[in-house]
């Protein structure tokens, strides 16, 4: 609900506003190699743009591109340092179905079609009671939620209110009432609070917290630059899996590098063999014209908590312009870290922010 004067200033300072865990990066952070800059133009609506105009058009404060394992264009905007723990919003979603991936690869998890109460016996007798691992994924839960941001009431929002008042159980305790809107599995409606029980689900299987697996499984492997942090639902409780963690943008950049690696590091598998490759497989394909930026963007398909692209790509998608995107067959990712103004603020003159980075993404595949 920021304004625009805020937001920028707002997204660094998460860790902040709600309460937190830290997850730690090594003793020996790996440097990214680094080739010679890109510098590209794109066109919309009849005009051509640099990579200056993208990053001001849009209120961009980090853009990062990496083809070929190498880095190729690295850039900052709004203020925004190297070293900042820009908000993830929901691109962290994604990050927790790499997380669900590991717990298979580690058998602390049997199979994602094994029912949510195996592991989290405090649902019995609501909603999830049947819901599968698979079904939390691809948002298919069937619970009645509501992820409506400019509703006070929505489901989303007194979610949001219980982490900012930080009440212990709070959000498990809104998700166990919730109703049934549909037959688990048959319907995608988008849910940040299934992701929140997915995280939940993690670390009941893992029996460590969250922010610690992340760390040994993927954080720690990959050679992060900087420890990041998750948003927890409470002083010392649950880590949020779906909203809210706070990373810097290079080690955005490893992360998606991870999953264009197919989650092998320096030749150790820490994803089993295929996991990638079941994330970016369509599990619901998207309603067209229901959603601009979506539109823009080629969205076409929902995997597991992966958006996928008409030509083969995948996308984590953040509120606000938060986006990483991965092409496996382009070896190539872009990771663009913004602050698209709320609803509220949204001036009668607003270009669509994501047209302009589906059209720089396509300059950035054909150099």
């Amino acid at each position: 609900m920021w304004p625009p004067c805020l937001q920028s200033y707002g997204y660094r300072i998460v860790d902040k506003l709600f309460a937190t865990r830290i997850i730690r990066r090594g003793d020996d952070p790996k440097p990214f190699p680094r080739g010679e800059e890109v510098s590209v133009t794109y066109h919309v609506g009849g005009s051509t743009y640099s990579i200056a105009d993208y990053m001001d058009r849009n209120a961009v404060a980090g853009l990062l591109v990496i083809k070929n394992g190498t880095i190729v264009l690295e850039t900052y905007g709004l203020g925004l340092r190297p070293s900042d723990r820009w908000s993830t919003m929901s691109t962290v979603k994604s990050m927790t179905a790499m997380l669900v991936g590991c717990a298979l690869y580690d058998g602390a998890i049997a199979t994602v079609d094994d029912p949510v109460a195996r592991y989290l016996p405090q649902l019995a007798g609501s909603c999830y009671e049947a819901v599968t691992v698979r079904q939390l994924l691809c948002m298919s839960s069937g619970a009645k939620w509501s992820e409506n941001y400019g509703d006070r009431e929505s489901d989303v929002n007194q979610y949001s209110r219980s982490l900012a008042n930080k009440v212990p159980g709070g959000v498990l305790d809104l998700l166990k009432a919730l109703p049934r809107a549909h037959a688990p599995g048959t319907v995608w409606n988008y849910n940040t609070g299934d992701t929140y029980l997915l995280g939940t689900l993690i670390s009941a299987a893992t029996q460590q917290p969250l922010a610690q697996y992340m760390s040994e499984k993927i954080w720690q492997p990959c050679g992060m630059e900087f420890d990041a942090y998750y948003t927890l639902e409470s002083e010392g409780g649950q880590e949020i899996g779906g909203s809210r963690a706070g990373m810097a943008l290079r080690d955005i950049g490893r992360f998606a590098a991870f999953v264009l690696k197919d989650g092998v590091v320096d030749g150790r598998r820490l994803l089993p063999l295929g996991w990638v490759e079941q994330v970016r497989s369509p599990a619901f394909t998207l309603p067209m014209g229901s959603n601009p930026g979506r539109d823009a963007l080629k969205l076409t398909a929902y995997g597991l908590s992966w958006w996928l692209t008409s030509d083969g790509a995948m996308m984590a998608m953040g509120h606000c312009g938060q986006r990483i995107y991965i092409h496996p067959t382009q070896n190539m990712i872009v990771v663009s870290l913004a602050a698209y103004p709320e609803p509220a603020y949204v001036s009668p003159n607003e270009h669509n922010r994501d047209e302009d980075l589906n059209q720089l993404i396509q300059s950035l595949v054909a150099v």
